[in-house]
């Protein structure tokens, strides 16, 4: 039987240690470290989201259980008290680089969306809250006597892949974090009423961005002109319009959804997209909403660690580096199981010493019928 290094080992084996060693180096903080490091600090904090694992004692002692199998991958024994101050001091500022790079591959790898044939990129945006106590989080004020952070994700509509990710403070409005993210030059971002903001709308089309979003009711508007031509089916109205204090002209498009017997009106800054495509773009953002039910149910995103905003960064971005993980296994073995029929696979089998790929090939059955027995006499 050949030889196989755990399941873990080869995964960790996308990461180069080189290219790790070189982030740990540019963004440590403190005295050097003795026996542990950031790659120990990784290797256990990634385990932890792909074995499911909530509490630092529980994270311990699933490593320390494991530790035969964990030398020949740089990580020594370490206690909670070692992982929990790293957690908190190290800057969270090396796992937001790492995440990037490792995005850079995944997108590399991703299936185009063949959905829409556009030619610019297409994002979905939104923002998520996570509830937690104000005692213990006294950084994250919400409300009054209410603690919660705010993850806002731009998904990248190929693959669905988090290309802009930000945390912040439950209060956090979502515009303002948007108006901070640079979009590429004719791309599409797709957002609900949330992001509501005619300035930012103007900034956006100065910039050569599409957007699509639902006009609000109690929008004021000044009609222009109808669009000609054939309307697609479900298409009840589409037309030029101008918006209130806002220079330039936008459009209305007014959409029947035949499934839910619901009148929806959209508004976009694209005058040249068929009406029916505004309409498809839209339900596309339907996708980011399950993207923030699977990382919350699959991914430990709502328990953290440590309290300061460092160590639940850390823990943040660590977490969407597990999700690229995923996705770049996906995408370069080309599997067809899902991202959650992969990580349950991962839980089970992440310190058996087996080949990646032989986890997701269906058993050999054995026949054991002799074929002489079904011959006709």
């Amino acid at each position: 039987m050949a030889h196989c290094s755990t399941v873990l080992s080869q995964i960790v084996q996308i990461f180069p240690r080189h290219e790790f060693q070189a982030l740990a180096n540019k963004h440590h903080a403190g005295q050097k470290f003795r026996s542990f490091s950031r790659w120990s600090q990784f290797v256990a904090l990634l385990t932890a989201q792909l074995s499911g694992r909530d509490s630092l004692r529980d994270i311990v002692e699933n490593m320390s259980a494991q530790a035969s199998k964990l030398y020949h991958l740089g990580v020594k024994p370490f206690s909670r008290a070692t992982l929990s101050r790293a957690n908190e001091q190290q800057p969270h500022k090396m796992y937001e680089a790492l995440f990037l790079r490792l995005l850079n591959r995944c997108q590399s790898l991703a299936p185009r969306n063949k959905a829409f044939k556009l030619k610019g990129k297409i994002y979905l945006l939104d923002a998520s809250l996570v509830d937690l106590t104000l005692s213990l989080f006294p950084w994250a004020q919400y409300r009054k006597s209410k603690g919660a952070a705010k993850l806002h994700i731009g998904l990248d509509a190929d693959g669905y892949l988090p290309a802009f990710v930000n945390m912040t403070a439950g209060k956090e409005h979502e515009i303002n974090i948007a108006r901070e993210l640079k979009w590429p030059k004719g791309s599409y971002i797709v957002f609900d009423r949330g992001y509501t903001d005619y300035s930012w709308y103007q900034e956006l089309t100065e910039d050569g961005v599409f957007f699509v979003t639902r006009l609000k009711t109690n929008a004021v508007t000044t009609p222009g002109p109808l669009r000609r031509g054939r309307k697609s089916p479900g298409v009840l109205r589409d037309q030029q319009i101008k918006l209130k204090g806002v220079d330039g002209t936008y459009r209305k498009v007014r959409y029947l959804d035949e499934e839910t017997d619901i009148t929806y009106e959209f508004l976009t800054n694209e005058l040249d997209l068929p009406a029916a495509t505004v309409a498809q773009l839209y339900k596309e953002r339907w996708q980011i909403e399950l993207f923030f039910k699977w990382i919350k149910q699959n991914l430990r995103v709502k328990s953290f660690l440590g309290t300061s905003y460092n160590a639940v960064m850390t823990q943040l971005w660590i977490a969407l580096c597990a999700y690229l993980v995923l996705a770049f296994l996906k995408f370069q073995s080309k599997l067809r199981h899902s991202m959650q029929q992969i990580l349950r696979l991962l839980q089970l089998n992440l310190f058996e010493r087996r080949d990646f790929m032989g986890l997701f090939k269906p058993p050999e059955l054995k026949n054991t019928i002799d074929n002489n027995q079904l011959a006709l006499i």
